[in-house]
């Protein structure tokens, strides 16, 4: 039987929502105050669901501080007080907060201990949230 554990992580960053490829106007049009010359800041809320079955010996999906190790190097160190816009992930793409779910999803994906990354979900305010998952 496959069970699933989820677990909430928070990192504050900046961006600024700007697509080479368009015009000044058209950015403005498109991306609104979010295309800010100096850009904003949001404090993100990162949830993963990982799945797999319940070890018998420990009962768990996934040991919690070993998963907390993966999400800590490759997401939270790396994004947490940052500006997404310099990271090399966002070089050639806009750091929308749909592309950082979609990174934050891929640099996970192989990284985990014993289980299998299911979902992940990014909420930028308390209004809007992404979620990536494996399909």
């Amino acid at each position: 039987m496959k069970a699933y554990f989820g677990r909430r992580y928070t990192i504050s960053a900046s961006h600024r929502l700007h697509a080479d490829a368009l015009s000044a106007e058209a950015n403005l049009v498109t991306y609104g105050k979010c295309n800010n010359p100096h850009g904003h800041g949001h404090n993100y809320v990162v949830e993963v669901v990982v799945s797999g079955a319940v070890d018998p010996e420990t009962g768990m999906v996934v040991n919690m501080a070993a998963l907390d190790e993966v999400v800590r190097g490759r997401v939270i160190d790396r994004f947490d007080h940052a500006n997404l816009n310099l990271d090399p992930l966002f070089v050639n793409r806009v750091p929308t907060t749909e592309n950082l779910c979609r990174a934050v999803f891929v640099l996970l994906k192989n990284a985990l201990p014993a289980c299998e990354l299911e979902r992940v979900r990014v909420e930028e305010t308390e209004n809007n949230f992404f979620e990536c998952d494996s399909e």
